[in-house]
């Protein structure tokens, strides 16, 4: 059996989809089932079982020895969310907890970490392991991802291959449930449906111009293509980026989003609220020769493909993957 955490979530769902057209239909499904919001996200999907997030740990204790492999993707996403409580909890030791069960009954783990990590990257956006103890996110959310990649790091007993992705600015299908959270294509689309025009964040930062933040977008189906090498290959364990490797501005994504809709561009630009202007990235690019050099070759789908197969083919329909 394979297990999936944060199933019915946004990433962990488009993994499901990519998992069942892949013949694999033996999956146990962990999330917060509770919140309604998420349950088209798993739609049709085929699996074994659902299991409440806090029950997860009492079945895998006692079924541990029919699981063959572990995707952690659930994980309290919220970058505006301040209480490190709340992070503390569902982010860094429900994690501990997943990993040290993996390394025990050996399983191979792979789990979502980000690229908040990189905070404001002062570091660059290096999968090297010896950076990461230097990293300073801005934000709780970084930091819970970043304390459990350094903790992963220090652990000798460890899974027998183990996956730590750093997800950079992941968008597609299945993220009606995301509020805010969701991404700068599921806003624009409909902002622009009810308004007609789009509002950008003006830039704050000397050396960049209004709209020409960059960041690493990258389409949700390209994250489970991804992933799911790594569970068949089984390349040397450790962390990775994940995302396309070409930054690109926003002013770039809703011109794609305009096209998608067939409508004229009409964008306006508005200050970034001050809470989280001094915690505002201006540009992420991640280094993608780690996962190169593990003999990954496909394309990664670009930002206007990616963005007009979202707005027509799901967008457009309310559809899932």
């Amino acid at each position: 059996m394979i297990v999936v955490t944060g199933a019915a979530g946004f990433i962990g769902s488009a993994l499901v989809t990519f998992l069942n057209n892949q013949g694999y239909e033996n999956l146990i499904l962990v999330d917060d089932f509770s919140k309604e919001d998420k349950w088209p996200n798993l739609t049709k999907r085929r699996f074994i079982k659902k299991i409440e997030r806090k029950e997860f740990f009492g079945w895998f204790d006692s079924y541990y020895f029919n699981v063959d492999f572990v995707f952690h993707l659930g994980a309290r996403t919220d970058t505006t969310e301040f209480d490190r409580k709340i992070f503390d909890e569902l982010n860094l030791k429900y994690s501990k907890e997943i990993f040290s069960r993996c390394a025990k009954y050996g399983i191979g783990l792979i789990y979502a970490s980000s690229a908040a990590t990189y905070g404001g990257g002062e570091h660059g956006f290096d999968d090297d392991h010896k950076v990461i103890s230097k990293l300073q996110p801005l934000n709780p959310y970084g930091d819970s991802k970043n304390d459990f990649d350094k903790w992963v790091l220090k652990q000798k007993t460890v899974p027998p291959c183990w996956f730590g992705l750093k997800f950079f600015n992941v968008y597609g299908p299945n993220e009606y449930h995301k509020s805010r959270m969701a991404s700068v294509v599921f806003h624009a689309y409909y902002q622009i449906l009810k308004t007609g025009k789009m509002k950008l964040f003006r830039s704050h930062h000397p050396d960049f111009k209004d709209g020409e933040q960059l960041r690493d977008f990258i389409y949700v189906k390209d994250v489970a293509k991804v992933i799911m090498f790594l569970f068949k290959n089984r390349p040397k364990s450790g962390l990775y980026n994940l995302g396309t490797g070409k930054a690109r501005t926003f002013l770039d994504l809703v011109k794609a989003t305009f096209n998608a809709m067939e409508i004229e561009p009409n964008i306006e630009f508005v200050d970034t609220p001050k809470d989280i202007r001094d915690k505002y990235q201006y540009f992420t690019e991640a280094n993608m020769q780690k996962l190169i050099a593990t003999g990954y070759l496909d394309e990664f789908t670009s930002l206007e493909a990616g963005v007009e197969e979202y707005v027509r083919k799901y967008l457009k329909k309310k559809a899932v993957y």
